[in-house]
């Protein structure tokens, strides 16, 4: 009995011996808020593909870090648009069924993508380099997390703390008033409300003290509400701000907001009336690319909301 015993502990010890050991870590281990976790973000990391044309391509232009390729389609904003040809990244069609034979080609040290967006690639994507792709969060957080995985702290830390004071400012002047805030599109309407998982423009109204309506002040996860024009009433708010984005053109843009704005019920809401509706830029609202895009929200607080009378 006691050979088996010493036959059997040994054959697992040799079991063990014999497994391979996992490497460690020699980059930056995320844990937390990434898909398939943990990752090793590989050291010297120094081509970079972003399969999100929008907040992480725009984040990783402020940080000053070098990317090879991403999707030209569903970037709004045109200094961005220009800065992605002029530094000639390849462009990989649609963000969400980017193309893999281009990014391929370009021999990556790293792709970076969204969970929402591309989960279903990931197994195809991680074949081809290290694969990242973080979940919904906080934009300041990411900015952080992709500050730490490029090794740009640094340049993040002093944007954030030019922003944090400007933010404190004007939080300082904000009035008693409340903001109403509605996207236009065809056929619907969507508002971005107000809450723990609030798309980053509405997140900054927040930080800067802007007070929403009932109706768009949530405690969950909600990010959006799609009220009809019944609904709309619900935004009365003493001010509103609006953005007409008829899709990923901008032509169309004019006339969609001209069949609202002449609808009845449009015209009753309170900010109607009183002149207090504004359109706001559909590139900095619906495209939000980081820092700079969080000024400008900060520019139309101080335009439309602290200067109101």
């Amino acid at each position: 009995m006691v050979s088996v015993r010493r036959l059997s502990l040994a054959l697992l010890l040799f079991l063990f011996a014999a497994a391979p050991v996992q490497a460690a870590c020699e980059g930056k281990e995320i844990t937390e808020g990434v898909y398939n976790a943990p990752f090793c973000v590989p050291a010297g990391v120094r081509k970079i593909v972003t399969l999100d044309p929008l907040l992480t391509l725009g984040i990783l232009m402020e940080l000053e870090v070098p990317v090879v390729a991403t999707p030209y389609m569903a970037i709004q904003d045109s200094e961005v648009l220009d800065f992605v040809k002029r530094s000639k990244m390849v462009d990989l069609g649609n963000p969400k069924e980017p193309s893999l034979e281009r990014i391929a080609a370009l021999k990556p040290d790293l792709i970076i993508g969204s969970t929402e967006a591309h989960a279903q690639i990931y197994d195809k994507a991680s074949k081809i380099a290290p694969t990242i792709f973080f979940n919904h969060m906080d934009w300041k957080k990411y900015l952080r997390l992709l500050s730490e995985i490029t090794g740009r702290e640094d340049v993040a830390n002093e944007a954030l703390a030019a922003y944090e004071k400007r933010v404190s400012s004007i939080r300082a002047r904000m009035k008693d008033v409340t903001v109403s805030a509605v996207r236009f599109a065809p056929g619907r309407f969507v508002v971005f409300v107000d809450g723990p998982a609030a798309y980053a423009p509405y997140a900054v109204l927040h930080e800067a003290g802007v007070k929403r309506t009932a109706y768009e002040t949530v405690t969950d996860g909600t990010i959006v509400k799609r009220p009809d024009w019944e609904e709309l009433a619900n935004l009365d708010g003493d001010i509103l701000l609006y953005v007409s984005a008829s899709g990923f053109e901008n032509g169309p843009d004019d006339a969609l907001e001209k069949e609202v704005s002449g609808n009845p019920l449009w015209q009753l809401l309170p900010a109607v009336q009183a002149g207090r509706a504004h359109r706001v830029d559909r590139a900095t609202w619906q495209s939000f690319h980081g820092i700079a895009s969080a000024h400008r929200v900060l520019d139309d607080i101080e335009r439309y909301i602290l200067t109101a009378p």
